[in-house]
This record gives C-alpha cells, sequence and structure tokens, in this order.
C-alpha cells in the first residue's frame, strides 16, 4: 500500500499504475518523470509528469463524476477568468486495473496558500473577489445545478450528525447556536449564478502573495453562489476577510449564508478526517475557530 487512505472504498495509486496508464493511452508522454505530489486532497491523487503537466486520478467512486463534469465545463469557464485554471489535455480511460476514467492537465505553478502566513492578505482578498465575479458574470442560463448551490438546510443533517461526533472534541453549543442562526438567513432569490464551490486554500495558487491560480472544479455549478465566500474563513485573517467582502458587496443575508457553507463543509469534514487526513482536520478546526470568534 502506497500511502494512508481515507475512504473504505478508495483506491490505492502508486507510481507504477500511473505509468502503466500513461504508457498505454498517452505513449508520447511514456518517458517524462514522474512523481507524486504531496497532497491533503481527500478526491483526487495527483502525479507531476514532466515539467509540464499534472495527471489527475480519483480516489474513490464519489469522485469519478468530477472528471467528466470537469472536463465538459473548464473549457467554457477559464478564459473569463482573471485567475489561471486547468487545462484538459487528455481525458484517460479504465485500464490496468483501475475502474475509472482519468485525466491529465497542463501544470499551473504556485503553492497552496496558508491561512495565518499570507504575503499580501488584503491583496489576496482582493484576487479573490474579482475571481469570484469574474465567474459569477459569465452566463448561467444552461449552466448544471451546483451540488452546492443549493439552499443550506440541505445540509441541516449532516451537520448535526458530525456535531454528535465531536461531542467532547468541539465546542458543539456554540456550533450549534452559529449554525442555526445561518439557517435564519433568507434564502437566495437572485438569478442562479456559477460558482466554484470549494474555494478552500487546498484550490488555490499563489505567487508573490497573489492569487495565480484556481483548480479542481469538480463542483462548479448554477444557483445560490454564497458559497464561494467561503474563503473569508477558509483563508483570510479578519481585516483582510472585510476587504473581500466590501469587494464583493455582498449584504448580511448572503454573508450568513456563506458563514453557514463555511462552517458545515468544516463541521461535516472533522470527524471524517480527523485521524485520516491531518492537514484537512486541522484546516476544518481553523475555520471553526475563526467564525465562532467572529460570531462571541
Amino acid at each position: 500500500m502506497g500511502t494512508l487512505l481515507m475512504h473504505e472504498d478508495e483506491r490505492d495509486i502508486d507510481v507504477s499504475l500511473v505509468g502503466r496508464l500513461i504508457a498505454g493511452q498517452f505513449p508520447q508522454w511514456a518517458g517524462l518523470p514522474l512523481r507524486r505530489l504531496a497532497s491533503s486532497g481527500t478526491e483526487n491523487a495527483m502525479f507531476r509528469l514532466g515539467a509540464d503537466k499534472v495527471v489527475r486520478l480519483p480516489r474513490h467512486p464519489r469522485a469519478v463524476e468530477a472528471i467528466a463534469h470537469e472536463l465538459r465545463w473548464l473549457p467554457r469557464l477559464a478564459p473569463a477568468l482573471p485567475a489561471a485554471a486547468p487545462e484538459p489535455l487528455g481525458r484517460g480511460e479504465p485500464a490496468e486495473g483501475f475502474p475509472w476514467p482519468w485525466s491529465v492537465y497542463g501544470w499551473l505553478d504556485g503553492h497552496n496558500p496558508v491561512p495565518g502566513t499570507l504575503e499580501e492578505p488584503a491583496l489576496l482578498a482582493e484576487d479573490l473577489a474579482a475571481c469570484v465575479s469574474a465567474l459569477r458574470r459569465i452566463d448561467a442560463a444552461d449552466g448544471p445545478v451546483g451540488c452546492r448551490g443549493v439552499p443550506l438546510a440541505s445540509r441541516d443533517r449532516f451537520v448535526r450528525e458530525a456535531l454528535g461526533q465531536l461531542a467532547g472534541r468541539a465546542d458543539t453549543a456554540a456550533v450549534t447556536a452559529v449554525w442555526e442562526a445561518s439557517l435564519r438567513a433568507p434564502e437566495h432569490t437572485g438569478p442562479p449564478a456559477w460558482a466554484h464551490g470549494d474555494l478552500m486554500a487546498g484550490n488555490l495558487l499563489v505567487r508573490g502573495g497573489r492569487l495565480t491560480g484556481v483548480i479542481d472544479f469538480g463542483t462548479v455549478g448554477v444557483g445560490d453562489p454564497a458559497v464561494d465566500l467561503i474563503a473569508a474563513w477558509c483563508l483570510l485573517p479578519a481585516a483582510a476577510r472585510g476587504v473581500f467582502r466590501a469587494a464583493m458587496g455582498v449584504d448580511e443575508a448572503e454573508w450568513a449564508r456563506a458563514r453557514g457553507w463555511a462552517l458545515s463543509i468544516a463541521v461535516i469534514a472533522l470527524p471524517y478526517y480527523w485521524d485520516t487526513n491531518p492537514p484537512v482536520a486541522a484546516n476544518s478546526r481553523h475555520v471553526i475557530g475563526e467564525i465562532l470568534a467572529e460570531t462571541a
């Protein structure tokens, strides 16, 4: 077994397997160096191929659908964004005992930002706002319904189940109070808009403190775009959070829904990844702490 597995139905994916897949389906790249990339990601395993490519393979069955989804919509959305997005270079098919489709993309330079160590938090907040705003301006008439563009109440059962698992390990009473306040926020009544759906630090790339890229569009879709404001708590410090909100120009209802999305994602992830993915669990605790401090 090559790495610690996070899901009961996860496949163990190693360099040998990926090398055979590349050789069999993209022989023009078969001689390029291949190495696994360290990542706290939970849905895909990533391998750098040569100097300018990256291979992404779904870790488990629930991540498979996002491959085709991303490959379909990225070519339409990416040209309208001020930050770089992955360029699809090839779609791989099941082979060598690997049962699902996979993909090859162009490599994007940059590194994932780390909360608490941002070089230019206010400028990064402005960059994020520009990117989210650009995505919202794209015509959403025939876009797919986003899995996170739905009413926040659809998360209620899962949040409460996770809180039950966190009893004694987190301030569940305080979290419940903030969650219930978020549920009382008015629902989105405007037209559906595009949202990336997962603007966590692991899906952002920066260089010199500025946003250079956005990756992993597997959850992109249309609906209530409030979910794309989660970066305010997942990444930005309090002062830059205000810069982000001002640049977005959102009202109190949307901000409250966004806070609820950030909280729900963190709460649901925390017990699931507590032991199997320490970086994700640490980020979840960070988000919960930021939200509780803001609402105290």
